[in-house]
Formats: C-alpha cells, structure tokens, sequence
C-alpha cells in the first residue's frame, strides 16, 4: 500500500486530525505548543494517533506501534524507538478544495525550545501561504509558474486550475521535500532547481505566483542565509529584481502575483519609491499596503523566528541589523499584495494604495476581475454612456442625523472582496442604485436628470467620473 493510501486509510487528513485533536489542539499548534493535542490524545497509539504523534507533535514512539508505516523514508529508527525526520501534514482547503499531504521540515521552536534555523530549513504552510492562496487568480490557465515554492503548498492550488505547472526554487532539499509533497498529494509539477527566472529562461506562464524570501536581513555568507526567508540582495533589491524580470516571462494577459514586503526609506513617500519600479515594467500595477511595521517590531520578529531569542547572539544580531537599516534609510517596512499584469495598454495603469482594513477571503477574483474593472473604467465618454453596468454585492447604507427628512450622504457598502465603502450623494446613490445590467448609463441619467429638473449632461458630467471609480474598485461590473 502506497504511503497516501495509507494515510488515507488512516484518517490521517485535515478534517480527520481536527476532529481527534479538537479545536484548542489546533489552536495549539498554531501556537507552536503541542500539550492541548497531546492532552486530546491521551495516551491513544492507534494507527492515527500514531501518525499525529509522529509528524506533527514531534514525538517518539515504539518503533512497533509504527510499523504500518513500513521502511519509510521520513522515519528513523534507534533503539526500538521511532522519530520523525521530517513534518508531514495534512492539507485541506475549503476555498478550492486543493488536499493532500505536505512534506517539511520540522517546526523548530515547538513548547517554546530555543532552536536554531538549519539554512536550508524548508518551511510548511504558514500563515502567509494561506493569505497567498487565497489571493491567487483561480481561473484556468495553460501555464504556471511557482517562484520559490518552498513546500510546494502552492502548487498544489496551481495543479487544480493550470494545466501545467512549474515550481522553482534555489534550495535543493526544499525542491526534494516539494516534490514529496506533490507525490504525496497526486499533483502533477514540474520542479527545477535555480534562482528566480534561471530555471524558466525563455519561458512564459499566464500566470506567476510568488510569496519571495522578502526578509530584509543584513547580508551573510551564503551558507549562513536561511533560504526560506531572505536573500542577499540589498533591502528589498529582491522585490526590484522580480518585478524587472517578470514581464519577460508573462504571456500576453498573463498575471504576476505576490505577497511580499518593501522598504519605507526616511524622507520619501513609500508610493512613490515603488511606482517607477512597476513604470518600468510596461505592465499594469496594483498595489495593496495591508500592514507596516517599524524597524524595531519588524526586526524583533525575524530574530525570533531565526531561533535567536533567549540567545547571545540576539543582542549583537539585533544591532547589526539595526546598523544595517540605518544605512539603507529604513524606518518602516511595508507589507501587502502586488498584482502586475502584461495588459498590453499603451499607457499601463498604475494604483498603489493602503488598505489595512478587514477583507472577505478568498479575495482572488477580484484580482482575476481587475484588469476588466480597468477596461471599463478607462472607456471614452461615449461608450460610457452607452454601457450597462450592475451594481454587484452591495449594501446601501443610509447616514443623517436622526428624524432628518433627507440623509446628508448615502454609503456603498460592499460585501464580499475588499468590503471597500464608497460616499456618494444622493444624485450619485440615485444612479448607482438603478443601475442594473440592463439599463445603459445614458437612460438612468437621463431618468434622474428628469427627475430633478436638470439637463442630463449636467448630471453626467457630476456622476460620470463616479461611476469611473464604481467601475474601477468593482461596485459595478459589466458583463
């Protein structure tokens, strides 16, 4: 019996250790503590809690008690005992249904254990690989690449809606441990080892997905750099080199997506450092600023996560990282989504924004949807006029003072995506709230322009550029 069909067998996905180690076990382990799961078990050495025991709590057990696993090359054996070498976890998402088995490196630092970082330490899924899924243009494509796939949890999503896809990566054990995965979870990948684009030269993908080793961390000798977080290039030179290099291996349509960090450098506006970078690509840009961080926090997470902390070297690591950022003019670092795409305009359309505020996963079609939300509002006045726009996914809310005969301004709202809100006057409110797919924007003017006894150029030329930024930010939509 093959190794997935015994996990199978077992029980041994997500659902199936969820509903044997309970939600405070999970929560746990998303804590890196292992005592609520191993509580739940009680001392169970069932064929699943075997399984949990071994890959996830990272405990011995008798070498009997996990012979159904057979000569397997994630075990080793010493004493009559076994142990893990590797984690291997279930992987399930609800989002697209994307399952199987992911194969990394153990967690380091699990009930709080000072571990330090192998460097070729090969991460699982994390919380950022979750956020990159679910931010990811799911619609299908031919070709698709995964730049830096680490684990490979990202492939296994590209496998469900690309028919081929590649995954790279400039570590050797984290392509074998991603291919392991893909075996595993009967997911078909081309893997190839080398630095970003090297391995893909003369290539092109309709889609490329990337979530980059995007640390900011003083440079080291190559044999010292922890390959699943950071790189040598100077601040966030890696992000400049993916975003030169990318468009080449986009086909025609084609969509860079990344989840990644950038330098706020003392005395310029973080926009408009970032905004000749994507100039320069001749694509459209969009850019979302979900979180920033200052020097010192952002600094004190990655020296955690490296194994330092409780260390002599935190202190001394600390200040050079300290150093380093003063030289380079960091004092924030910014953290979001990047979407670049080869839309072939004349003029590629940029927008770079902060939006810290609460999203509704997964948000990946709107990002699918973006480059016809910019089509649409990018139309001349005339097919503007003519078009026939829908008002999507929207709650009306209504703000005045309290027993007023008129609201002072109306809110859309909306309620799925970025659950954006957008102000509008009553003349506005009156016209988006008509529109509705079968009505051209001419009529409905016209109609409220009646209404209020205007001419309808002069209610156009006040909700045109509205219905513009309605069109843009995905209120309205035409099919």
């Amino acid at each position: 019996m093959s190794l997935r069909a015994t996990f199978t067998a077992c029980g041994y996905t997500a659902d199936g250790v969820l509903g044997r180690i309970g939600e405070s076990g999970q929560a746990g382990l998303g804590r890196n503590v292992t005592v609520p799961a191993s509580r739940a078990l009680a001392g169970d050495s069932d064929e699943l809690a075997t399984l949990i025991r071994l890959f996830i709590l990272q405990q011995e057990v008798p070498s009997e008690d996990a012979a159904f696993l057979g000569a397997s090359p994630f075990l080793t054996h010493e004493q009559g005992r076994a142990r893990a070498v590797v984690d291997v976890r279930p992987y399930g998402s609800d989002d697209d249904g994307a399952t199987g088995w992911l194969v990394s490196d153990l967690t380091p630092g699990l009930d709080h254990a000072t571990t330090p970082t192998r460097a070729d330490y090969v991460l699982g899924a994390s919380p950022a690989s979750t956020t990159l899924a679910q931010l990811v243009i799911r619609r299908e494509v031919g070709a698709a690449l995964d730049l830096g796939t680490g684990c490979g949890v990202q492939s296994l999503h590209l496998a469900r809606h690309a028919r081929r896809v590649v995954a790279t990566d400039i570590n050797e054990r984290a392509l074998t441990l991603a291919q392991a995965s893909a075996e595993l979870s009967d997911a078909r990948v081309e893997f190839r080892l080398g630095s970003l684009f090297e391995p893909v030269a003369g290539e092109q993908f309709d889609l490329i997905i990337s979530n980059p080793p995007y640390v900011m961390s003083p440079p080291t000798r190559d044999g010292d750099t922890l390959s699943y977080r950071e790189t040598n290039f100077a601040g966030d030179g890696l992000l400049q080199a993916i975003l030169r290099d990318a468009p080449r291996h986009l086909a025609p349509g084609g969509s860079l997506q990344l989840l990644t960090n950038w330098a706020i450098v003392e005395g310029m506006d973080w926009a408009e450092r970032l905004r000749p970078w994507l100039a320069d690509t001749g694509c459209d840009a969009w850019v979302i600023e979900r979180e920033r961080m200052d020097k010192f926090s952002y600094i004190e997470l990655w020296l955690a996560d490296a194994g330092l902390a409780g260390t002599p070297q935190w202190r001394p690591a600390y200040e050079q990282w300290l150093d380093y950022f003063e030289e380079l003019g960091i004092v924030e670092v910014g953290m979001g989504w990047i979407l670049l795409t080869k839309a072939g305009r004349a003029e590629a359309h940029i927008r770079i924004e902060s939006w810290p505020h609460a999203v509704q996963q997964p948000v990946g079609e709107v990002f699918a949807r973006h480059r016809a939300a910019v089509d649409a509002a990018l139309l001349s006045d005339e097919e503007l006029w003519a078009s026939r726009p829908e008002l999507v996914n929207v709650r009306q809310e209504t703000m005045g003072v309290p027993g007023a005969e008129d609201p002072e301004y109306i809110v859309f709202r909306q309620t799925t995506g970025l659950l954006r809100g957008m102000r509008a006057d009553t003349v506005v409110a009156a016209v988006l709230g008509a529109l509705d797919g079968e009505l051209t924007v001419g009529q409905v003017c016209s109609a409220v322009a009646q209404l209020l006894g205007r001419e309808p150029a002069s209610v156009a030329r006040q909700v045109l550029p509205e219905i513009r930024g309605a069109l843009e930010e995905q209120y309205l939509i035409i099919r």
